[in-house]
């Protein structure tokens, strides 16, 4: 969506706020033994604070409030009670949400408790190419030139980019124009962001794997060799120069 007046900017403060605090709040609350359905109706218990709606529910039907993904899952992982988060898993969780008409979508991966996988470098490469990417953006920038980037940082940390799960618009619902927000270059995409615009920007870095995969539960995207990977997302907001990050209360970045 594109800023307008006031009530717009209060509008996806106010939701940006909500997924950002739940978000944080969820991965503070996430312990070993503990189910990832607990998990997930613990964040929905802080979305209900603040009056919020769970986008992927609302949108999709999705069986879960939160998408909530462990080790070799990449993205959309149902809560359930049969999962239970053990001692240095690699957990995603990523919470959109609807509030008064606006949406706002924000995700991030953490290691749980000791790092026994050694995955904390490929949690760490993800952020900081976030947070370099986010940088880079302001209206009239090439999305194919922030795609490059991410790609490219990948490379240098001994990363892959996974292909096919794209950051996206958001605003008045979970998914807008620009329709796709690709980690790699893509030398086709000629679009560029436009100021006042709102975006979910998001990095999927791979120990391996360039494309995710269906498991076959018609909701979860896994990888099929072996490989991990680390998502962080934050909703931004375009101008002319340093962007709005709207979901700062996430903390993904601390």
């Amino acid at each position: 969506m594109s800023i307008t007046n006031h009530e717009d900017l209060a509008g996806i403060k106010a939701v940006s706020e909500a997924v950002g605090v739940t978000l944080k709040k969820m991965r503070d609350y996430a312990q070993p033994g503990m189910s990832t359905l607990e998990l997930d109706e613990y964040g929905y218990e802080v979305l209900k604070q603040y009056g919020a709606n769970p986008a992927p529910k609302l949108t999709y039907g999705f069986p879960g409030y939160a998408c909530i993904s462990v080790n070799h899952e990449i993205a959309h992982g149902i809560p359930s009670a049969k999962v239970i988060l053990k001692e240095g898993d690699l957990v995603n969780v990523d919470v959109s949400a609807e509030l008064n008409g606006y949406y706002a979508d924000n995700g991030g991966s953490f290691i749980l408790g000791q790092d026994v996988q050694q995955l904390g470098p490929l949690v760490e490469a993800s952020k900081r190419i976030l947070q370099k990417a986010i940088q880079q953006i302001k209206g009239g920038v090439k999305i194919s030139e922030v795609g490059r980037l991410i790609e490219t940082e990948a490379k240098k940390a001994g990363y892959k980019v996974i292909r096919n799960l794209v950051g996206h618009g958001v605003g008045r619902s979970l998914h807008e124009e620009p329709s796709e927000i690709p980690n790699y270059y893509d030398r086709f995409n000629t679009s560029r962001f436009k100021k006042n615009s709102v975006v979910a920007i998001e990095t999927f870095i791979s120990t391996k794997a360039a494309l995710a995969q269906e498991s076959g539960d018609g909701w979860t995207y896994v990888t099929k060799d072996g490989s991990f990977v680390a998502q962080h997302e934050h909703t931004i907001l375009v101008t002319d120069g340093a962007p709005i990050i709207l979901t700062e209360a996430n903390q993904i970045w601390s």
